[in-house]
């Protein structure tokens, strides 16, 4: 362990003595809506983190979510009964074959799963609540939140989705969402945990004392449930970026991961071009990647999944993050360079039209990070840590880097970043102090790194997509 480490992780003991535990104190923009019960529920847009950097349609996307009233007369509600873990899918109604039929949606297109969209004029949001019951997956409701804050803190290109906080009155969740939840769910094999999420939130919003901790649920006056509202459209990688995961779930998966390109290049001594090259004729030994990312795969799509992996690792060692690997997805771009600089339009993600992109565009897989709910729990496993992926990298983001060494420094003085943390999720004081514990832990290991003289921070894939190479440039280890 690096001498650097000590300071922030002394302090951990003490600071948060006076903490609550995890619950709905959260702060930040509050809009209150009225449930047809008299129920106050609240939609809060978490308070900006310093020093993060928030785009235009960040903004108006938690402007969006937080305008959206779940009784509309143009909107319905259906369960999402697909994938492990239970939530709810909130649609537009005012177009379409079911337009201002609220009861006639929710009782007929919500029983066909994910193609009730088809019968929506569009998507508006998601709904994700806490669920960690036996036999469920793990679910933290807080953690999409806590990935969306800290990506723009730094300053991380990969797709995490705004999202901000909502509660639900629980009878009115009960009443048209979760019952329906519980009775279409289950029907196949893989469903297992996603209904008996459903099993839980039923008997939950029926009676909330059953589920424990019950505040990581429910508000703190019981009568609402609460959890957050996003939305995460993307297509899912395939081996090139997940990895084989043909050594099962847990640490096997893990380790495949790390024999795909970009991360292998990441592990490369070698300058970002040679490292680039070593990475892609390591990975194609494995067929099923061979067939995945082809063994003619760009280097510069590969420059930026190098880039977009070093940031998810750190936010997953950060978060504790336990079930990462599977769940990264994509968006296809059209990029070139024109006048030395590169330029890119939005592309089909399975279509192979130009639009306006010239003859020397290429197709680039960009990085989209939506399913961020398994992190935050001091309970889950970070198989980032115990998997050593941060020990192993040789290249790193220079920018990410140094706000990382600002965020320990901050984290150790007690500054106003660990305040935000603590007050701004209603995390409890375990659940702070891993996450100062880790963000320590993580800048110790980086910059032992860096002082060894081992780390390349050459990950800039704009300049690389230009040139061809990046020469890096020098920092001091101590991010000062």
């Amino acid at each position: 362990m690096s001498g650097a480490l000590f300071p922030a992780l002394l302090v951990c003991a003490g600071m948060f003595a006076s903490a609550a535990l995890a619950s709905d104190a959260v702060k930040g923009h509050e809009t209150l809506f009225t449930s047809p019960n008299d129920v106050t529920e609240r939609c809060v847009r978490i308070t900006p983190m310093p020093g993060a950097v928030y785009s235009k349609h960040d903004l108006l996307a938690e402007e969006a979510y937080c305008a959206l009233d779940f009784y509309a007369a143009t909107v319905a509600l259906c369960p999402k009964t697909w994938s492990t873990s239970p939530g709810m899918k909130i649609y537009d109604i005012s177009k379409g074959p079911y337009a201002g039929d609220r009861q006639g949606f929710e009782r007929h297109a919500c029983a066909e799963g994910k193609s009730a969209s088809q019968l929506a004029h569009k998507d508006l949001a998601k709904f994700k609540p806490t669920m960690n019951a036996k036999g469920t997956s793990g679910t933290f409701s807080t953690s999409p939140l806590l990935y969306y804050h800290f990506s723009r803190y730094f300053e991380a290109d990969i797709g995490v989705p705004p999202a901000v906080w909502r509660s639900m009155d629980r009878t009115m969740h009960l009443e048209e969402v979760a019952t329906r939840g519980l009775a279409l769910s289950g029907n196949s094999h893989s469903s297992g945990m996603n209904h008996a999420g459903w099993r839980m939130l039923v008997d939950a919003d029926q009676n909330p004392s059953v589920y424990k901790p019950v505040d990581e649920l429910f508000t703190s006056d019981r009568k609402a449930l609460y959890g957050a509202l996003l939305d995460s459209p993307g297509s899912r990688y395939g081996t090139e970026v997940n990895g084989t995961r043909a050594s099962g779930w847990g640490k096997g998966q893990n380790l495949d991961f790390q024999e795909t390109a970009p991360f292998l290049a990441l592990r490369s001594s070698r300058p970002i071009d040679e490292a680039i090259a070593e990475g892609i004729a390591e990975a194609i030994k494995t067929k099923q990647i061979r067939r995945d990312m082809g063994a003619d795969v760009d280097p510069r799509q590969v420059a930026y999944w190098m880039t977009d992996i070093a940031n998810i690792v750190l936010l997953d060692f950060i978060f504790s993050q336990q079930d990462r690997i599977g769940n990264i997805d994509y968006k296809v771009r059209w990029m070139w360079v024109e006048n030395g600089e590169v330029r890119s339009h939005k592309a089909d993600n399975h279509g192979k039209d130009r639009g306006t992109a010239p003859e020397q565009a290429i197709r680039v897989k960009r990085t989209h990070l939506n399913d961020n709910d398994a992190g935050g729990r001091v309970e889950y496993a970070n198989f980032t840590k115990s998997t050593q992926m941060l020990e192993k990298l040789r290249h790193f983001p220079s920018t990410t880097y140094a706000k990382l060494a600002r965020l320990d420094a901050d984290f150790s003085a007690q500054g106003p970043l660990l305040t935000y943390v603590r007050d701004s999720f209603g995390l409890d004081d375990r659940q702070v102090a891993q996450i100062v514990k880790n963000a320590a832990l993580a800048f110790g290991i980086l910059s032992e790194t860096c002082r060894r003289g081992e780390m390349l921070f050459d990950l800039d894939p704009e300049t690389f997509f230009v040139k061809g190479k990046v020469a890096g440039v020098q920092l001091d280890c101590t991010g000062g």
